[in-house]
């Protein structure tokens, strides 16, 4: 029996249609309610001089984030993947770890540092200095958006950047090109789908944020949603604002596609490549990379990190309390588990059915469960609440609602992860298992689940992550009285305590470290064993086609280049 046919089953059709469906029953909502208020008022309000200075400044910010993200991550790639860059492996792990700090945590700090009243502010009083510049509006947004989702790009332009066959390299070379020609012409058309890839999580994740923009005061479609969600008695412009930003992020996915192409940038015979030599920097090229370095982990880690020192010594000073409630990191704690063993259980159908059973429904239930991941939180609570409140309100503001928002929101991340370990499976290893007697369960639990661990692991861990730095739904969809650490940061810097924000933003940080740790060792375990494989594949040769043909990192290459799938675009891919 093949592998194909053993994961046919109902059950296993009825879990990836159930799972998708449920993804897409936001989308579903905004456009019933768009027609229910009628395409020709849902035009006036799409039309009016508001909506399109929100489309432009969306936009902008969008735009310029991505932009800078790709010109921030493309260097520090090379320099910690090519060079002979001094502590080359404490510079991976710093570099990415800004991505463990969420959005408005990282406002809250620019806030507390260059706000009124801020740390900086204060130390220039003496100098006769009563105002700094305002960090307020796009320049404050742009910055913190930045700093915080350009490791997005960096993990994926750093994994192919691994995998790149320096011959390629050499060859132009000794065509007599420059340093420069060779990696416009050679090393980046190369790197052109990670980048791209990693170029559309900040674009999505720009699009979709909410706490930078709404503490900074940056008027953009997630901001103006909920404004006109808890301000207004009719929410009809907030879905029609709602389905704009659905419309803007299907354009962007579709640029995407269009840069990604039908390209297939694998070598053509089986054998490894050798790794790359080492680029000397120099003494100075060494000063210079790391000074800037240095300066990058200041801005994105130290200054924050000092911020709230500050702010926690200063309550500590006056009596405030500084130390976040147990029940703020329990509950924060438990709602991100729960979202994060829910978005793998979801993910697990969903997987199994691209790559065990690839055909037009596995298709279109992976394109579904992305519809989600497209949606801003706030859409997404907004869709959840009028179905809770209008048709289960016997689940309206129950912690069940809020992790099936997270499953919705943040399911593809889990679904790439566990999609490339199943990938590395060999479907041999399930066809002796179904041949001696063992059925399709027993096969998955104690073959398939044991294989694919590595890529549950990270896909929970990418899950957790997110899920503990989500604010909109979390503050929407939480039930009454559920404060989580996100929603303190949110409400004390709202009411103007920062210093009780202060604890509360410390804890997330150091929590959302842990599986930003974890993402970062897989990999770097990744990078060594694709390393150690190369090596050791050298000078082997092998016939183009044959069975077992891998790419440079392990997993099957797959022969129909149309069928790569959009969660690959995850960071730990």
């Amino acid at each position: 029996m093949r592998v194909r046919d053993a994961f046919e089953s109902p059950l296993l059709r009825l879990l990836g249609i159930f799972v998708g469906f449920s993804a897409a029953m936001p989308l579903a909502y905004l456009v019933w309610r768009t027609h229910e208020l009628g395409w020709g008022e849902a035009w006036e309000i799409a039309s009016s001089e508001r909506s399109l200075r929100l489309l432009w400044s969306t936009v902008r910010l969008a735009v310029a984030v991505t932009a800078a993200s790709v010109l921030i991550s493309v260097p520090i790639a090379w320099l910690t993947t090519r060079t002979d860059l001094p502590w080359r492996r404490f510079w991976i792990v710093v570099t990415a770890m800004p991505l463990a700090v969420p959005t408005y945590v990282g406002s809250w700090a620019m806030i507390g540092a260059l706000g009124p009243r801020g740390m900086f502010q204060s130390w220039l009083e003496p100098l006769g200095v009563e105002r700094v510049p305002s960090i307020y509006g796009f320049w404050g947004s742009f910055i913190v958006l930045t700093l915080f989702s350009y490791p997005y790009v960096l993990l994926t332009v750093r994994a192919a950047y691994r995998q790149l066959d320096p011959s390629l390299e050499e060859a132009s070379r000794t065509l007599g090109q420059s340093s420069w020609t060779t990696f416009i012409r050679v090393v980046l058309p190369q790197l052109r789908p990670a980048v791209v890839a990693g170029a559309l999580l900040v674009a999505l994740y720009t699009l979709s944020d909410f706490g930078a923009v709404s503490m900074l005061r940056y008027d953009t479609f997630t901001r103006a949603i909920f404004v006109q969600y808890r301000g207004a008695l009719n929410r009809n412009s907030a879905a029609v604002l709602g389905l704009m930003l659905v419309v803007l992020t299907i354009a962007v996915l579709a640029l995407e596609q269009r840069f990604r192409g039908r390209e297939q940038l694998h070598r053509i015979h089986g054998g490894g490549a050798r790794q790359a030599v080492t680029a000397p920097l120099g003494r100075t090229g060494r000063v210079v990379a790391t000074s800037a370095l240095g300066l990058l982990a200041t801005v994105a880690l130290i200054i924050p990190l000092s911020v709230i020192a500050y702010w926690m010594w200063r309550g500590a000073r006056f009596g405030d309390p500084v130390l976040p409630d147990w029940s703020l990191i329990r509950n924060s704690l438990t709602a991100s588990a729960l979202g994060a063993v829910a978005g793998v259980a979801a993910a697990l159908p969903i997987a199994l059915l691209v790559v065990r059973h690839p055909g037009r429904l596995a298709r279109l239930l992976e394109r579904l469960s992305w519809s989600g991941y497209a949606l801003p939180g706030v859409v997404v609570a907004l869709a959840l609440v009028f179905i809770g409140a209008q048709r289960l309100p016997w689940a309206y503001q129950t912690l069940g609602m809020l992790v099936f928002a997270y499953m919705i929101l943040f399911l593809p991340q889990a679904v790439g992860a566990i999609r490339a370990s199943l990938l590395q499976i060999s479907p041999t290893v399930e066809e002796a298992s179904r041949m001696l007697g063992k059925g399709p369960i027993t096969t998955f639990r104690r073959i398939v689940l044991p294989l694919g661990r590595p890529g549950v692991i990270a896909g929970g861990s990418l899950v957790f992550l997110t899920c503990m730095k989500e604010l909109p739904a979390t503050l929407l969809l939480a039930p009454t009285g559920y404060s989580t650490l996100a929603t303190r940061v949110w409400t004390a810097t709202s009411e103007g305590f920062m210093a009780r924000a202060a604890g509360a933003a410390l804890a997330l940080v150091l929590l959302s470290t842990i599986p930003m740790a974890i993402l970062v060792a897989r990999e770097e375990i990744r990078g060594g064993s694709s390393r150690g494989r190369r090596g050791a594949s050298a000078g082997v040769r092998e016939i183009p086609g044959s069975p077992g043909q891998s790419d440079v990192d392990g997993t099957a290459i797959e022969s129909n280049p149309t069928e790569a799938a959009p969660s690959q675009r995850t960071p730990t891919d």
